[in-house]
């Protein structure tokens, strides 16, 4: 069964979709050893790791490969942050095909205007609404499985308003989308009602210190919420263990606190698997 199947699967069940964002291969891993049923590569960790802003500086063949490196670090469903297609129709129909081929469950796609920016800043524009559902429809004929998962996403909620946005993912959706993605909700009412405004499964992005206010898991679920994803909780959450180990190293000049046994983090990432290869090697 393909990831782009089991993730239809997961969209077909009761529970919303939890889907931690993944920024590398490690990230990916401790989401799968964790349980989660799906992961979320962040657009903006990516970026990070690559040392940029999320200003749309990443070309689409850095997050292509990104994508590959993270769908086969881990066994479950990726959905991939895929920004503005990377161009007109032919670029949105190359970004499917790529994303696809390596194994990507779903891909976002958004109506920024390119470069875009991250979806919590100030400043975002956006294109004509029959660019953005062209670019959708593009997306749907480029697919060569029709479980791959295109996610409708729409920045328009900051300069022209919910109905908008509304409007233009559930055109998204009539184009062939299977996911809306309404970015950047501004109060609890307006993230309570995008679910019973929109014509098909949504996607809720937690954001913390972003535009949209905090909502527990349970209570997106209970709004109406399928998917909800987390780009930003573990590289964050990374950045701020660096910057606390690192202080501790210079305060005192001694190394912290032990980080526990250097085999049982191997083993953490595979070590047993490629010495069982290894041994059978040997005995041949």
């Amino acid at each position: 069964m393909t990831a782009a199947t089991r993730l239809r699967a997961l969209l077909a069940r009761d529970e919303m979709i939890v889907a931690p964002g993944a920024y590398d291969a490690i990230s990916a891993l401790t989401i799968a050893q964790a349980g989660f049923p799906a992961m979320y590569m962040t657009g903006s960790g990516t970026a990070a790791a690559l040392g940029f802003p999320d200003l749309g500086l990443v070309t689409m063949t850095e997050m292509v490969e990104n994508a590959a490196r993270i769908a086969r670090a881990a066994d479950i469903p990726l959905i991939a942050d895929a920004d503005t297609g990377y161009g007109n129709e032919l670029n949105v129909t190359r970004t499917v095909r790529e994303y696809e081929a390596r194994g990507v469950a779903a891909i976002q796609l958004e109506d920024q205007v390119s470069p875009k920016r991250c979806g919590h800043l100030d400043g975002k524009e956006i294109v004509p609404r029959f660019e953005f559902v062209s670019k959708i429809e593009a997306a749907v004929r480029a697919r060569r499985s029709p479980d791959f998962v295109i996610v409708a996403r729409t920045d328009s909620r900051a300069g022209s308003g919910l109905d908008e946005a509304i409007a233009r993912v559930n055109e998204a959706l009539e184009a062939g989308a299977d996911v809306a993605f309404v970015e950047a909700a501004q109060s609890l009412d307006e993230v309570a009602a995008i679910p019973k405004r929109v014509r098909g499964p949504c996607l809720l992005n937690m954001v913390s210190g972003g535009k949209t206010p905090q909502v527990g898991l349970d209570d997106a679920q209970a709004m109406g919420y399928r998917i909800s994803i987390l780009p930003g909780l573990l590289f964050r959450s990374a950045v701020a263990c660096f910057d606390a180990a690192l202080a501790e190293v210079k305060a005192t000049r001694r190394m912290p606190t032990p980080l526990g046994d250097v085999a049982a983090g191997f083993r953490r990432f595979g070590m047993d698997e490629w010495n069982a290869i290894r041994d059978r090697a040997r005995t041949k």
